[in-house]
Formats: C-alpha cells, structure tokens, sequence
C-alpha cells in the first residue's frame, strides 16, 4: 500500500506556533524522517503552500478554508486525506498511525 504525506502550510510562521519550525521545515524534517523509519514503505511526502500553490482538491479547498478561519492551524500533516496534526508537528502521532495502519 502507497502512502501519501501532506504538509499544508504558508511562509509565514503561525502566529500560535511561533516557537515551533516553519512549515517547510516541518515537511523537511517529516521527509527525510519517513524514509529513515519506514525505508521499505511506499510513503510520499508533498508541502501544499496554501498561499500560492494551484489546482486544489475540494479536500484540499476544504482544509485550507479550515485554516483561514482558524479552525485548523498550519502546519497541518494529512496522511491519506486522515487530519494527524495540526500547529505544532509532533513525531509519536505520526507514527501511531502509521503502526496502527501495518507500517513498520
């Protein structure tokens, strides 16, 4: 089974996340983090600038429409359309799900 990782998120840090990394590096560390953990899965990690990217998903208009109204905060991880965590990105989240989806 393929896995996909979204990072949503703008150049500007959140104003709730100010000490945490920015959302590309967020997508950075998750990137190579994922191949380091999971090296035999198929998981790939994209970033969605939700302020100049293009062609959005309903999912992804209804995602970033969360965010805009404060709902969601960004960083936001998706993995396979599944909302892990928004705001401040943790590791041990992440890898619940992927532990409880089979990935080891």
């Amino acid at each position: 089974m393929s896995y996909t990782v979204n990072v949503y998120g703008r150049e500007v840090i959140c104003a709730s996340c100010v000490n945490a990394p920015s959302s590309e590096e967020t997508y950075d560390w998750l990137k190579v983090l994922f191949k380091k953990k999971y090296p035999e899965a198929d998981i790939s990690v994209n970033y969605i600038d939700i302020d100049h990217d293009e062609n959005f998903s309903d999912y992804d208009e209804e995602l970033i429409e969360q965010i805009n109204n404060n709902e969601l905060f960004y960083p936001l991880v998706t993995i396979n359309d599944e909302v892990i965590q928004d705001g401040y990105v943790q590791l041990k989240p992440l890898t619940k799900w992927f532990e409880k989806n089979g990935v080891q």
